[in-house]
């Protein structure tokens, strides 16, 4: 199979030759141009040789001109809708314009965002975003759908520019995010920019991060593919979220098992993975980015043992659950 034919394969329920593998750091190179990001990512896909890319996206949404930080009811109201090509995101898609041409009827890739309630957690409001949920819940549900025009927008752009799904990383965990927050804030703003999407690319996917996910919360996003954490502890096995959820699901490698490990283990982590995900509807891939630092012939391993595994095999990989 071809690496589309076996990503397309996944996608309707069918059972690829093998399940298709990627994995994903982030490089930092924020400061640099779009066009230089892309061509590091490019070497990173074609040295791994991954069945598709997942572009980091490492540009960040920029706080209202003027401001060093979002903390008051009247600061929020300085939060409007901008054009993609206005702030950093521009090199974003200058590095998706240039993948697009260079992996097109070759492999698919999916650009990451991070959905509208992570874009103001991350620099605009910060640490002052719980308190004005609380004190501001009109204002900043308008901030946030501001926000999410301006994704939107840049979703579509980035689809347009040849990525074949778009992988939105929501905060959608009781480690990382209250539950009602959840539900009347991050949720509907990330469910408007997916639905926005939704016929648009073969391969949207939800990153629900974090541990103890929000199953019953998740369900139903309008995506393809749901990415999580499955090692986590009070995460849902890759075997039971698949029966509960109707698309693929993409996991199987522990991110905090692939380094200070030997190669031994790190194929075991890798056929426990391999085991759960099963023949079809499985994406085999981090749960959560894997450190940049990292060695890199374990990296190899990785790939070299998910190509060539075998279900039948004797050794079938559980021997990192009992060092966790």
């Amino acid at each position: 199979m071809t690496k589309i034919e076996r990503i397309d394969a996944v996608l309707k329920g069918g059972e690829p030759d093998r399940p298709p593998v990627c994995l994903w750091y982030h490089f930092g190179l924020q400061h640099t141009s779009g066009e230089t990001f892309a061509k590091t990512a490019l070497e990173y896909f074609d040295y791994y040789d991954f069945d598709f890319l997942k572009l980091m996206n490492d540009y960040f949404y920029p706080m209202p001109a003027g401001m060093d930080e979002i903390k008051t009811v009247k600061d929020l109201a300085k939060i409007g809708r901008l054009e993609a090509d206005r702030t950093p995101l521009k090199e974003q898609l200058k590095a998706v314009r240039f993948i697009g041409k260079q992996l097109k009827k070759k492999a698919y890739f999916i650009d990451t965002v991070f959905d509208p309630w992570q874009v103001l957690l991350k620099s605009v409001c910060g640490e002052n975003l719980p308190a004005l949920a609380r004190e501001a819940p009109r204002q900043l549900t308008k901030a946030l759908n501001f926000i999410t025009d301006t994704l939107i927008d840049y979703c579509r752009r980035s689809i347009q520019m040849g990525s074949n799904g778009i992988f939105l990383s929501v905060l959608a965990s009781r480690e990382v995010i209250d539950h009602k927050l959840f539900l009347n804030f991050a949720k509907p703003a990330a469910m408007r920019l997916l639905n926005a999407i939704k016929f648009l690319a073969p391969m949207n996917v939800l990153h629900a991060h974090g541990a103890k996910i929000f199953v019953s919360d998740v369900l139903d996003f309008p995506v393809s593919v749901i990415s999580y954490e499955d090692r986590l502890p009070g995460n849902p096995s890759i075997e039971e979220m698949k029966k509960r959820f109707p698309g693929a699901v993409m996991g199987g490698i522990d991110n905090d098992q692939v380094v200070n490990r030997t190669y031994a283990f790190i194929k075991n982590n890798v056929r426990e993975g391999l085991r759960r995900g099963g023949k079809s509807r499985f994406f085999l891939a981090n749960g959560c980015s894997i450190p940049s630092w990292m060695d890199s012939r374990a990296l190899q391993v990785i790939v070299e043992t998910a190509k060539t595994w075998k279900p039948e095999s004797a050794a079938d990989g559980k021997a990192p659950e009992a060092a966790k």
